[in-house]
């Protein structure tokens, strides 16, 4: 096989890491963005990249896609050097903006792209894929935020790659669009596919995602399955309607983290949520009461929460993302 054939997904040596970052740092001047990434992503899996802004998970995504080169360490895409896999047509990358001209109809631009490879999968297949092919004739500068987001995975599944790395594949789609367009990603993983995607749907992530990566200050902090990344937030969060109620005392409960009352409406984080229950239906007039675990949100928040750091920052001009 030469450098420019297309390789299919099915035949990919499954023994290989889809992704391979071994102590994997990146410097630009005096700020180190990424800190000593050790990854391995193995083929089939869906993993979603978390992180604050300036955590350094844009720069780990460019070294992955051969578009810059660690300061230390090692990054590997299937067994090969990034670029190399590229230019066997083995990875895609879906971005949020640009590379689509408005005046050609969504079947052109896909078909357009095709004619730059030398093998590809049929157009009209790609486009059933992305579930765009009612809309194949439409203009694409008439096409909506969400749908031009399809357009562009269909053009990433062109080469039939076996990595797709996808950048908030979901922006602009309503909750049904974003339902469909994991579906139809589940079903491509199941050729043996890798997707690698950063999303700021928390949610999604932990709906859709096989592992979640959380990176923070240019370090991996949590590497698990949603359930996994959940249970590190510990504790659980009571929910209560009240009248008159003295947020000190439940403030001084063993385990309680915080309390926040808003309206007649109470809320507390604590460890021993058995306690602050008992105290809530023993001393107070509290009904509509309810005890649920932390979710994903407040995993990353307390696993990140000390992200905000004076050398990192969000930037197009090559200082670390």
């Amino acid at each position: 096989m030469t450098e420019t054939t297309t390789r299919p997904t099915a035949t990919l040596p499954t023994r290989r890491a889809a992704v391979g970052l071994t102590g994997v740092t990146k410097d630009f001047g005096q700020v180190r963005a990424v800190r000593g990434i050790d990854l391995e992503i193995h083929p089939g899996e869906v993993v979603a990249f978390l992180g604050p802004n300036g955590a350094g998970k844009t720069t780990t995504i460019d070294m992955i896609l051969g578009l810059s080169e660690p300061t230390s360490g090692e990054v590997r895409v299937l067994g090969l050097a990034p670029r190399h896999a590229i230019a066997r047509g083995l990875v895609s990358a879906v971005m949020q903006t640009g590379g689509l001209l408005k005046d050609l109809t969504v079947r052109e631009t896909v078909a357009y792209t095709a004619s730059l490879f030398v093998d590809t999968r049929p157009v009209a297949e790609v486009l059933a894929t992305a579930g765009i092919a009612d809309i194949a004739d439409r203009k694409v500068g008439r096409c909506s935020g969400g749908e031009q987001q399809r357009l562009r995975f269909a053009m990433a599944l062109l080469s039939n790659p076996a990595l797709l790395l996808l950048d908030e594949p979901t922006t602009g789609m309503d909750v049904e669009g974003r339902r469909a367009f994991w579906n139809s990603i589940r079903r491509d993983t199941d050729t043996g596919r890798t997707v690698l995607f950063a999303t700021h749907y928390l949610e999604e992530a932990d709906q859709y995602a096989d592992r979640i990566v959380l990176i923070s200050q240019g370090r991996i902090v949590a590497d698990g399955s949603g359930a996994q990344i959940r249970a590190l937030a510990s504790g659980r969060t009571v929910r209560a309607s009240v009248g008159r109620v003295d947020t000190t005392a439940i403030a001084a409960i063993a385990g309680v983290d915080s309390v926040n009352l808003t309206g007649d409406r109470l809320t507390v984080h604590a460890g021993d949520s058995d306690a602050v229950a008992r105290y809530l239906l023993d001393r107070t007039d509290a009904t509509d009461l309810e005890i649920v675990s932390k979710g994903i949100e407040e995993a990353f928040l307390r696993l990140t929460g000390s992200s905000d750091s004076s050398d990192s920052s969000d930037s197009t001009d090559g200082s670390p993302r």
